[in-house]
């Protein structure tokens, strides 16, 4: 069998084969060409990329700490009995404001006017006395320079003169201390404030000296708020005011911001007026004392709160914005300004408190840096880029609208 014939007919059939695709693909050729070269020669260079930046500026900043704290009363005192007796009446309204003097109770008077009675009617008797005696011994004195008494007569005279003098001075405190106790049969609010609920009722026996109080007073306006810092922050601030690194510190200086347990800010500023002058050996902290105005009485005894306190003010602090800002796998706080070839490159910072939206840096930035803040993520170690002042528009790809 003659295979010849059929090897050349398939030949022929992959010539025109092969023919027909090769020019489908030199007619397609100039189509694909106008529609971009990006599979033939790569991407194009698109140039550095562009970052934003803002310059390092010092500036003074207003450094404040918020500490957690409590509220207390400016005055507190318990309303005790100073005598003993029957509770007769209750004299104030539990809840109300009293004021220093006012009577809060009737303790029953009649023993203790009983007693002043008598007290007054022995030194009525005393004083007579002493009016016979002082007589006696004047007329004694007189006699004895004649000879008509004897010496020792006039010295007993004058004995009993002083003894009666004596008596009636003793009596005159006695009737004093009777006045005094039937004075204290009225219990009276020993300060002015807020008064609690009644521990007493009309009826009941108190005695002198009970522990129990009848009533508790408490000074809401103004109002004291005791909040905890650790010794290494006070440390910290005392040696910064020593430095001069503050200005305008201080205890005798230093206001003092509310946020209420719910959030909201109290609208009256307060002042620190002294710290502990020792340090709590549990927790390693020192208490602040601030004083506030209280005139709505909104803040009440033992109420919790956050205390914003005003340290000071630091004349030439550098501020970075929070978005330039990042860590390192030490944890370290990192950054990259912009060298005089506009390349990019990293510094170490160290960082204080948050200041809004920006850190308070201490060290690695210096006034003039231009620090990037924009872009951050196409930025590379010493990579070139292209600087614009933060929050310009990014220039637009050629050969879009």
């Amino acid at each position: 069998m003659n295979l010849a014939p059929r090897c050349t007919l398939n030949a022929r059939r992959m010539d025109l084969r092969t023919g027909a695709a090769l020019g489908l693909a030199l007619a397609l050729a100039p189509a694909l060409s106008a529609c971009g070269g990006h599979a033939a020669g790569g991407p194009p260079n698109m140039g550095p990329p562009v970052v934003g930046y803002v310059v390092v500026q010092p500036q003074p900043v207003t450094l404040s700490t918020e500490l957690p704290g409590r509220t207390s009363p400016y005055l507190t005192s318990d309303v005790r009995p100073q005598v003993n007796g029957l509770v007769k009446a209750r004299l104030f309204t539990e809840g109300g404001d009293v004021r220093a003097g006012q009577p809060l109770y009737q303790i029953d008077p009649a023993p203790y006017r009983a007693t002043l009675d008598q007290a007054k009617a022995q030194l009525l008797s005393a004083e007579a006395n002493l009016a016979t005696v002082k007589i006696k011994a004047e007329r004694y004195t007189d006699l004895v320079k004649l000879n008509a008494v004897a010496k020792q007569d006039q010295d007993d005279a004058q004995a009993a003169y002083k003894q009666a003098v004596a008596t009636v001075a003793q009596n005159k405190a006695a009737v004093e201390s009777a006045a005094i106790n039937l004075g204290y049969t009225k219990v009276t609010a020993p300060i002015s404030g807020r008064i609690g609920r009644s521990l007493v009722t009309p009826g009941a026996l108190v005695t002198a000296g009970q522990t129990t109080a009848l009533a508790t007073i408490q000074t809401l306006d103004p109002i004291y708020v005791d909040v905890a810092q650790s010794a290494d922050q006070l440390l910290a601030l005392k040696r910064a005011i020593a430095g001069g690194q503050l200005t305008g510190a201080g205890p005798a200086s230093a206001r003092v911001k509310l946020l209420l347990q719910d959030g909201a800010p109290y609208p009256v500023e307060g002042v620190l007026k002294f710290s502990e002058v020792t340090v709590d050996q549990t927790t390693g902290s020192v208490t602040l004392r601030a004083v506030f105005p209280n005139p709505g009485r909104l803040l009440l005894p033992g109420l919790y709160v956050r205390a914003v306190i005003v340290e000071g003010v630091q004349p030439q602090g550098i501020l970075a914005p929070q978005m330039a800002v990042s860590r390192d796998e030490k944890g370290q706080a990192t950054a990259f300004v912009l060298d005089a070839q506009n390349k990019a490159q990293p510094r170490i910072l160290k960082t204080g408190q948050a200041i809004g939206d920006s850190w308070l840096v201490t060290a690695g930035l210096q006034p003039g840096d231009r620090l990037i803040t924009e872009g951050l993520m196409k930025v590379r170690p010493g990579a070139a880029v292209k600087p614009v002042p933060a929050g310009s528009a990014p220039p637009r790809a050629p050969g879009h609208a």
